[in-house]
């Protein structure tokens, strides 16, 4: 009977306490989420919200990353020789200042930029890039893997190693922890004299936990402050290793850039950052202006993003961007599930005229991520927006979009709530008509193997279709 009592008891002030505590610093949907789940199961439901209502890192190591950013931007004062003076109209210069206060990099002239749609092709120039390295390489990933497309790379990174270069590598834990073939990559890691650390490790034996789903998702190379990859891409092959995927020939289609110029520099400073963080080693030696510090015409910015930051820096450029449109707006990102902001921003610049265009998987690799966004289309498209879908079963993983004639965004950021709140996240922002023109041309081929979706093909879809879509978008808004 009193074992009643109190379980009664406990429940109701399970119920009153969630009311007063978890709206606080959240978003009504998800605030109102979490109580719905803590009312159906309140055990459960607190235990869940324990686990994983706090998306921001620990006070220890967000006040360790205020040390971080300080320590290693103070050591970049090179750059303050070649800020930029990009001509270009004021909302793209405004875009930018909003970019320096939230990151604290500046926009910077003088860079080349490659873009390497061909997954191969990215590895293999990472590669050759590795190869002639004199000095050191960096290397951040989400996913890192030993196997058949990789090999080649490891191995050259391995024989930098040996040759005196210093080579620092970081991965994250959990991300690449689920992928087949972990412990054959610790291995060689531990067999050579690669300098190695996993990102946010989750090793509670060890006194590291936090938040299980936290994530460093970027994806940077810097090879001796010289040329700097980024992108979407992880260093794995292209079916991530799944004998499911290779049977159903299910590849993620990726887009990486290669950069020269002062770029490189403000990217190393985001892997000096992650390094100090993991290591408390400072790479400030390694943050100066490459030998020529203006092989190229594209201005561009780099735009650090995550749970380190008291801001969302990457949802803050991309709404800007995009209220700042006047002409047209191409959107590709792999995993899109906007917050309100956003899809507000999405769907009023088509409203106001604005063609905007939308590049998204036939069919996704994660069921309740492509249902949920699935659950947006039908308000995209009465807004006029146009929905392509790239055929299945190609996962089109790349992360990227282009305003007008003025901007081009590339990076690891997804266009959803995890990307804005829960992973730290890279972006690059590039200026001009000439690197906007190169990205429509990777648009174009996009387009050219897809099929657009017709809101009446979509409004008369299976009941039960909708029913699923609806129930995803549920998950969506728990961050």
């Amino acid at each position: 009977m009193w074992v009643v009592v109190l379980l009664g008891v406990a429940d109701l002030l399970i119920r009153v306490l969630a009311v007063g505590i978890i709206p606080g610093n959240r978003r009504p949907t998800t605030a109102m989420a979490w109580l719905l789940g803590i009312f159906f199961v309140p055990f459960v439901g607190i235990l869940l919200f324990l686990l994983f209502g706090n998306f921001k890192l620990s006070s220890r190591r967000r006040a360790q990353q205020q040390r971080v950013n300080e320590r290693v931007r103070a050591g970049i004062s090179s750059l303050s020789d070649v800020e930029s003076d990009y001509p270009g109209p004021e909302w793209v210069k405004s875009a930018a200042e909003l970019n320096r206060r939230l990151g604290s990099l500046p926009m910077v002239d003088g860079n080349s930029v490659e873009l390497i749609p061909g997954y191969p092709d990215s590895i293999l120039q990472m590669t050759e890039a590795v190869r002639k390295a004199k000095k050191f390489i960096n290397a951040e990933f989400y996913i890192m893997s030993t196997d058949h497309i990789t090999d080649d790379l490891l191995t050259a990174l391995e024989e930098a190693a040996e040759r005196g270069v210093e080579v620092r590598v970081l991965f994250d834990h959990i991300g690449t922890l689920r992928v087949q073939g972990y412990r054959k990559l610790l291995k060689r890691l531990r067999a050579g004299k690669i300098q190695w650390k996993r990102m946010l490790p989750l090793l509670p034996i060890h006194g590291q936990w936090r938040r299980p789903d936290l994530r460093n998702h970027r994806k940077i190379m810097v090879i001796d402050g010289e040329v700097a990859f980024t992108g979407s891409q992880n260093l794995i092959e292209p079916s991530y290793n799944n004998p499911r995927h290779r049977k159903a020939g299910r590849e993620w289609v990726e887009l990486m850039a290669r950069l020269h110029g002062p770029i490189v520099t403000t990217l190393n400073v985001v892997f000096a950052t992650d390094w100090l963080s993991e290591t408390d080693e400072s790479l400030e030696h390694q943050l100066q202006l490459p030998s020529n510090p203006h092989p190229g015409n594209v201005t561009a910015q780099v735009v650090p993003s995550g749970p380190g930051f008291i801001t969302e820096n990457n949802l803050r450029l991309f709404n800007t961007l995009i209220y700042s449109a006047q002409h047209r707006i191409s959107i590709c990102s792999p995993y899109f599930v906007p917050d309100d902001s956003l899809l507000y921003a999405i769907t009023t610049a088509a409203q106001r005229g604005v063609d905007v265009e939308l590049f998204v998987s036939e069919k996704g690799d994660q069921f309740l991520v492509h249902h949920a966004q699935r659950s947006y289309y039908e308000a995209l498209l009465e807004a006029g927006v146009r929905i392509y879908l790239y055929k299945a079963p190609f996962v089109l993983h790349a992360k990227h979009f282009t305003i007008d004639d003025e901007v081009a965004v590339l990076g690891s950021s997804n266009m959803d709530m995890r990307s804005f709140s829960l992973n730290l996240e890279v972006s690059v922002m590039l200026l001009g008509e000439d690197i906007v023109t190169k990205m429509r041309a990777v648009e174009d081929t996009y387009r050219d193997i897809s099929h657009e979706l017709k809101l009446a093909d979509w409004i008369n879809r299976p009941l039960a279709a909708r029913y699923v879509d609806n129930v995803a978008r549920l998950t969506a808004t728990v961050q």
